[in-house]
């Protein structure tokens, strides 16, 4: 038995070790391993790798490096041989380069028993290698993966990587027929042609590729931007002495005037349009989303412990993870209630008129600026800033194609139009932009007829609710079990995502005609309300749990019944915490989600949302050792990503969001209808005066809608603007989750 086939033996042990445990811990004594270990002690005691490659070609040829014998060898292939040979005869000589080439190879991984399988050697020590040969020519290292499957027809996650470093003149090709041949001698096994060891798309050198134009176009347009704020800031800290002198250009790109709008905190008190705790189910749903997307990264990190990660997966406190995507349908919740009570009040000044192509109009300019810059970013401004070894493979995207479905996500329409999305999470701003454009027939049909209209729009839930349980149960879609187009059919299309919208114009209706009500509940309501509440949403995420706990597989039956049931229950649990938090009902659970100090990430949850990833597939792209799963370590990530992700909101606001709703507010103005409320207007999610309701995220998370002050229907739906001051409001949508993405877990996609 060779070595590297008891490895295998020993892994896929271990393996089944875990699926048999039915406990959240377990057990790999040595004694529960019905091998000997003579041959997995002699794979142990093999040289480094980098050693063994120099040992086995110490005299290396062109017909090392081709596969195919009958092919002529190119001039690339003689450079790549010439720089090898090079390499090789330094190494023997002790210079410096050549031992820093080989010193920053990884090895094979210690651990492999525990899941530990890659070995990222030494990113920086590769790649900072430049020797000079001659004037025109020099040696520099080209850091790339090697995969060595161990059980290819069990799993493909059962492969060993570890980080190789070659002269940047060879090719993924060369470098293939070369490792298998030495891993060929060395474990005594054939790989088959099929497998490929090393793929190009995993090496990385230091020459980076020239700016295209739209790279160029795009850090000029954000230095731009920068240079306004720069000039407007400036103007307005020394030479305006009185605010309502300043310009509302100047206005809309100071970030002095901004940031006093950004940071204020408004005594929800002083205005009755203002539901006080969406602000703080928004901004949770959001770190939600957040924290959810976290773990995805962690989990395809370089973990040494992977099969603890994969234990981890049966805990419980796992399923608030994997269940993460009901932060969406809470987003889904607050847009159509705020929607709702927002717009029916204007209706009602307005004796039931609306300016539908203003509406649309409003919301496009709201929620555009800022995702037309993301995808710029994301696409040009990320890889520059991007570096590591595993950049391009913590991520959820490919963002490279948006250079082709960039336009679809400008239009709202990629959850349908393309399977390649351009941002992954802004699946949820689709459905979003979707539900608003039917939303005026619902809005008209809930003034002309009232409860008939309720009637209605609650018959149209339960119709899209048992289209998603047929579309599961009859296309046998699975997001558990991850079918072909089980995401585009079930995770990411309007149709089967509206429940919790239409969930939350009814509610939000509710509350419009009982307004100024006054209810007098008795304890044993008020319990029972919320034991019910309670236990709608923990039966949501736990319902499954026992499932996980066992491994076993979920009928598609019993997937569609929780699917369909799940969407529809999580918003009425939301329905009563919401009541009960407006009506004193709410204790300490009040207390907290209407705390004012909400208000101000509120503001930014749609540019956090936006850009959350960016931070998170920066970050572990960066990855440079092994690391280790636990939900402590995932919490130290969360915490750092959180930081830099409201960071890098706050510059996104002043810069994109602010400026662009400013001009807004300046170009279409807003007419009220009647005199302007007190200027509480300032913030979105909460508040029912204007704007409208707040993006989702994820699979991801949304941002919370801004407000005006209360002005005519048009605005009345879109996203928030600003507070009293100039202009830029929020928009609230986001969603791998997306977030983003996700059924059963935050994928983001």
């Amino acid at each position: 038995m060779g070595p590297t086939t008891l490895v295998i033996q020993l892994l896929l042990c271990s393996l089944a070790l875990v699926s048999a445990s039915s406990s959240s811990s377990v057990s790999l004594e040595p004694q529960h391993i019905p091998m000997a270990a003579g041959n997995y002690v002699a794979t142990s005691r093999l040289r480094r790798l980098a050693v063994e490659f120099l040992d086995y070609y110490e005299n290396i040829t062109l017909a090392d490096m081709i596969r195919d014998q009958r092919a002529l060898p190119t001039a690339q292939d003689r450079e790549c041989l010439m720089d090898l040979a090079l390499l090789t005869q330094d190494v023997g000589s002790a210079k410096m380069w050549a031992l820093k080439m080989i010193d920053s190879w990884g090895s094979l991984p210690s651990g492999v028993l525990y899941g530990n399988l890659r070995d990222l050697g030494n990113y920086d020590e590769c790649l900072n290698v430049d020797h000079a040969v001659s004037a025109s020519h020099s040696v520099q290292g080209k850091y790339c993966f090697a995969r060595f499957s161990l059980a290819p027809s069990i799993s493909p996650l059962l492969s060993i990587k570890t980080a190789v470093c070659f002269p940047a003149s060879c090719t993924a090709a060369n470098m293939d027929t070369l490792l298998r041949q030495l891993f060929e001698k060395l474990f005594n096994v054939e790989i088959g042609a099929d497998l490929q060891l090393v793929d190009e798309s995993t090496c990385k050198i230091a020459q980076r590729e020239p700016y295209d134009g739209l790279t160029i176009f795009t850090i000029v347009l954000l230095s731009v931007l920068c240079a306004l704020m720069a000039l407007a800031t400036l103007y307005d800290y020394f030479f305006v002495k009185d605010q309502k002198t300043l310009s509302p250009v100047v206005k809309a790109f100071s970030a002095r005037a901004n940031s006093r709008v950004l940071f204020r905190v408004v005594d929800t008190k002083s205005n009755p349009n203002i539901i006080d705790c969406l602000h703080g189910m928004r901004c949770l749903s959001f770190v939600w989303v957040v924290y959810g997307h976290d773990y995805l990264v962690a989990a395809v990190s370089p973990n040494l412990n992977f099969i603890q990660a994969y234990t981890w997966t049966r805990s419980a406190y796992s399923m608030l993870i994997q269940y993460a995507v009901f932060s969406v349908d809470t987003f889904f919740f607050l847009s159509g209630l705020l929607l709702v009570v927002i717009a029916l009040r204007t209706m009602e000044r307005t004796k039931g008129k609306l300016n539908v192509p203003m509406m649309y109009l409003h919301r496009y300019l709201r929620l555009t600026p800022v995702l037309a810059l993301a995808i710029l970013i994301y696409m040009k401004i990320l890889p520059i800033v991007g570096d590591g070894p595993l950049y391009g493979s913590v991520t959820f995207d490919n963002y490279t194609t948006c250079e082709e479905t960039w336009y679809w996500s400008l239009l709202y329409v990629q959850n349908y139009a393309t399977e390649k999305i351009c941002l992954g999470h802004s699946w949820y701003l689709a459905v979003d932009m979707q539900l608003y454009i039917i939303a005026p027939l619902l809005l008209i049909a809930l003034y002309k007829w009232g409860r008939k209209g309720a009637a209605a729009i609650f018959v149209l839930m339960l119709l899209l609710a048992a289209g998603l349980f047929t579309i599961m149960v009859v296309g046998k879609h699975s997001i558990f079990s991850h079918t072909a187009d089980a995401m585009p059919r079930i995770y990411f299309s309007t149709h089967t995502r509206a429940s919790p919208y239409l969930i939350g114009i009814l509610f939000g209706y509710f509350l419009h005609v009982n307004r100024g009500k006054s209810w007098k509940l008795s304890p044993a309501v008020v319990f029972l309300g919320w034991l019910l509440s309670l236990g709608l949403l923990f039966t949501c995420i736990f319902a499954l749990y026992g499932y996980h706990n066992n491994s076993e597989s979920l009928p598609i039956l019993d997937e569609a019944f929780y699917l369909t049931l799940a969407r529809i229950a999580w918003p009425l649990g939301l329905c009563w915490v919401v009541f009960a938090c407006m009506n004193g009902y709410g204790g300490l659970a009040n207390s907290f989600l209407s705390s004012p100090l909400w208000q101000p990430l509120s503001r930014l949850s749609y540019s956090a949302y936006i850009f959350h990833m960016f931070i998170e597939s920066l970050n572990g792209g960066r990855t440079r050792t092994s690391t280790y799963f636990s939900d402590y370590d995932v919490m130290l990530r969360f915490w750092g990503d959180f930081g830099f992700t409201v960071l890098l909101a706050f510059f996104a606001y002043i810069l994109i969001e602010a400026p662009f709703g400013g001009l807004e507010a300046i170009l279409l103005p807003i007419r009220s209808a009647s005199p302007k409320p007190a200027p509480v207007s300032q913030h979105k999610t909460g508040e029912a005066p204007d704007v409208k309701a707040p993006a989702k995220d994820f699979e991801p998370a949304p941002p919370l809608a801004r407000k005006r002050s209360l002005p005519e229907v048009s605005d009345t739906f879109e996203t928030p603007a600003k507070d009293l001051e100039p202009a830029p409001p929020l928009p609230s949508k986001p969603s791998l989750p997306e977030e983003g993405g996700q059924e059963a877990a935050p994928t983001n996609n």
